[in-house]
C-alpha cells in the first residue's frame, strides 16, 4: 500500500516504518492516523506469516512526534461531542492495533514525543531514546487530557509517574522516561541506530510463535492473583512446550545446533542498519 505521511520498508523480516511529516514535527491528523490502522492492519497479516519478525518505528527529521497537528486541533475546536468521540475512537483504534501487533514493536525516539507521540512510545515495546530527546503528555496544558493514550502509558509507567505527569503536562527527559519505564535504553545521537540494531538482533534469535506468545501473555497475566494467574500460566508454557517451534528450540538446545528460525542472513547487518 502506498501512503501519504508515512514511509515503509521491508529490511529482510523487520518491517521499518517511518512518520515522514517532518514539516510538521510527525504530528498526527486523521489522515496519519487512519494510514497508520491502515499499515497495522498490513503488517499483522505479515507478521501472522512469519514475513515480518520485528517492527522499528522511526520519526523523519529532528522530532519523532510532537502530538496533534495544529490545523487538525484547529478544525476540532468545532466538532460536536458526537464527532469529538467518533475522532477519538479512530485513535484509539489506531493505538490498540499497534499495540497487539503479534511481533515486538521498536521505538526510535529523537528530538521530542509529546501528548500522543508519548502514546506512540507507549505501545512500543521496546524504547530506544536519544540522551537528548523530551517526552511528555501534555495534554492538560491545552485544558484536555491523555485519555486515548492512558491505557497504553499507564501500563508503562504505572498510576505513580501518572499522577505526577498526566496532571502536570511537564515535559520530562529521556533519562526520566526510563526511570519510570517509558524508555528502556538512552544513547547519544550516534548510538541511537546501533542500540535499536542489538535490539533487532536479540529479537531474530528467538522463536516468532514463542515471542507472539510472550507478548500476549503479559497483559492476560499483569494484575491478576498468582492464584488466577498460574492455570494461565501453566496452560500456557505446556502449549509452548509441545508446539513445533517448542519441540525444535528444546532439541537445538539440547543438540547444541542453531534453532531453524535463525537465518544468519536476516540478522546480518541489523546492528548499525540506519533509518
Amino acid at each position: 500500500m502506498n501512503y501519504q505521511h508515512l514511509t515503509s520498508r521491508r529490511d529482510g523480516v523487520v518491517e521499518r516504518l517511518t512518520l515522514n511529516r517532518p514539516d510538521v514535527r510527525n504530528a498526527f491528523n486523521e489522515h496519519v492516523i487512519a494510514e497508520l490502522t491502515a499499515w497495522a492492519a498490513e503488517t499483522r497479516a505479515a507478521a501472522e506469516r512469519h514475513d515480518i519478525r520485528a517492527v522499528v518505528i522511526a520519526g523523519a527529521g529532528t522530532v519523532f512526534c510532537a502530538g496533534a497537528d495544529v490545523t487538525w486541533m484547529s478544525k476540532t475546536v468545532h466538532y460536536t461531542e458526537e464527532e469529538n468521540l467518533r475522532d477519538a475512537m479512530a485513535m484509539s483504534r489506531m493505538f490498540a492495533a499497534i499495540n497487539e501487533l503479534p511481533v515486538a514493536v521498536i521505538g526510535r525516539i529523537q528530538g521530542a514525543a509529546l501528548g500522543g507521540g508519548a502514546g506512540l512510545a507507549a505501545v512500543c515495546d521496546i524504547v530506544v531514546a536519544d540522551q537528548a530527546a523530551l517526552f511528555g503528555f501534555t495534554e492538560t496544558k491545552l485544558g484536555i487530557l491523555p485519555a486515548v493514550i492512558s491505557p497504553f502509558a499507564l501500563a508503562k509507567i504505572g498510576p505513580a509517574a501518572a499522577r505526577e505527569l498526566f496532571l502536570t503536562g511537564a515535559r520530562f527527559s529521556a533519562a526520566r522516561a526510563k526511570e519510570i519505564g517509558l524508555v528502556h535504553a538512552v544513547t547519544t545521537a550516534a548510538e541511537l541506530d546501533p542500540a535499536v540494531g542489538r535490539y533487532v538482533q536479540e529479537l531474530l534469535t528467538a522463536g516468532p510463535e514463542a515471542v507472539a506468545a510472550a507478548k500476549a501473555l503479559i497483559p492476560h497475566v499483569w494484575g491478576r492473583p498468582i492464584a488466577e494467574a498460574m492455570p494461565i500460566t501453566a496452560a500456557a508454557i505446556a502449549a509452548r512446550r509441545v508446539s513445533p517451534e517448542g519441540q525444535e528450540g528444546l532439541r537445538a538446545f539440547l543438540e547444541k545446533r542453531t534453532a531453524r528460525w535463525i537465518n544468519d542472513k536476516d540478522t546480518k547487518g541489523t546492528k548499525d542498519t540506519k533509518q
